[in-house]
C-alpha cells in the first residue's frame, strides 16, 4: 500500500514564485543601473581563474555584468527557469542555486582562461540542466513537464558549453551544467513525487472475462461458454 508523504510539503503558488524570481533579477538591473550612472567599473569582481584574489569572485560574479544587453540576455532565463525551479523543487531549491552559484564560479576559478568572468550565465545553465535532467531521472509530472518547457525554451544553452566565442565565456555555461547534473542527481529524491494520472474507463474495472456488448461470449474457446438456451 502506498504510503502518505510525512512530511509533505506546501508548494507556493507559481505567482510567488515568479515574484521571488522577478525580485532577483530586478537586484541585479539595479545593481547595473547604479554602476553605470556612477561609472563604476565591477568587472574586477569577477572570477579570475588561477589567482586567490579571484575567488572572491565565486560570490559576486553573478551580481555583475558587462552592460544592458548582457544582463537582458540573462534576465528572461534566470526568470523563468528560476520559477520552475522554485515551484517544481520546494525542498531542494535552497540548496540548488547555492551550489550553482558557486559551482560554476569554481569551475571557472580551476579551468577557466586568465580573464576576468562575470554574469550569472552560469546559473541560467545550471537551472536548465538541472530542470531537464530532473524531469529525466525523477519521471513525474511535474518534473516532467518542467523538463520539457526548460528544453522547449533553453535547450540552445546546450551549445554554450563549447567554446565557440572567445568573448563568451563558455567554462561558466559548462561549470554551471556540470552542476546542474550533479544536483539532479544528488537531489532526486529529496522532493515528493506526483504520480500520473489519466481518466480510468469504465471498461476497464469490468472482469476479464466478460462478454462482449455485441457478440457475447463468442470470442471464447467452446468448452469456456455458457450454456445455449
Amino acid at each position: 500500500m502506498a504510503q502518505r508523504d510525512a512530511n509533505p510539503v506546501r508548494r507556493r503558488s507559481i505567482a510567488k514564485c515568479a515574484m521571488a524570481a522577478i525580485a532577483f533579477v530586478a537586484l541585479l538591473w539595479w545593481i547595473q543601473i547604479v554602476a553605470w550612472m556612477l561609472g563604476w567599473n565591477l568587472v574586477s569582481l569577477g572570477v579570475r581563474p588561477g589567482h586567490v584574489s579571484g575567488l572572491v569572485g565565486l560570490l559576486t560574479a553573478p551580481l555583475v555584468h558587462g552592460g544592458f544587453q548582457h544582463l537582458s540576455a540573462n534576465s528572461t532565463p534566470l526568470i523563468l527557469l528560476g520559477t520552475g525551479l522554485l515551484f517544481g523543487y520546494p525542498r531542494s531549491w535552497y540548496l540548488v542555486l547555492p551550489i550553482l552559484w558557486i559551482g560554476s564560479g569554481l569551475g571557472i576559478w580551476l579551468i577557466g582562461r586568465e580573464s576576468f568572468h562575470i554574469g550569472a550565465s552560469g546559473v541560467a545553465t545550471g537551472l536548465m540542466f538541472f530542470l531537464f535532467f530532473s524531469g529525466v531521472i525523477r519521471r513525474d509530472r511535474l518534473a516532467v513537464v518542467l523538463a520539457m518547457l526548460s528544453f522547449f525554451l533553453y535547450g540552445s544553452m546546450i551549445w554554450g558549453i563549447f567554446p565557440t566565442d572567445p568573448d563568451i565565456s563558455f567554462e561558466a555555461h559548462l561549470s554551471g551544467a556540470v552542476f546542474g547534473v550533479a544536483c539532479a542527481l544528488l537531489f532526486r529524491n529529496r522532493d515528493p513525487r506526483l504520480p500520473w494520472s489519466r481518466r480510468r474507463y469504465s471498461w476497464e474495472d469490468e472482469p476479464d472475462d466478460a462478454p462482449d456488448p455485441i457478440i457475447g461470449d463468442e470470442w471464447k474457446l467452446p468448452d469456456q461458454r455458457g450454456p445455449r438456451v
